[in-house]
């Protein structure tokens, strides 16, 4: 008798799902991230208004 069976792929089609073997050591939550952002601008400005007479440029 021959083989007459089909094999069907497995239910994950071979994928490999990478997010659920790694978790990060760093978590962010979303108002601390702004918060940093919100610092950098603060940055940024006060850089462009007096950098010049700081840095001597």
């Amino acid at each position: 008798m021959a083989k007459d069976k089909v094999q069907m792929p497995s239910g994950m089609g071979g994928l490999v799902r990478y997010f659920d073997e790694y978790k990060s050591k760093i978590t962010l939550k979303p108002g601390h991230v702004i918060i940093m952002i919100a610092v950098i601008v603060i940055i940024v400005l006060i850089l462009r208004w007096q950098g010049k007479a700081w840095l001597g440029y």
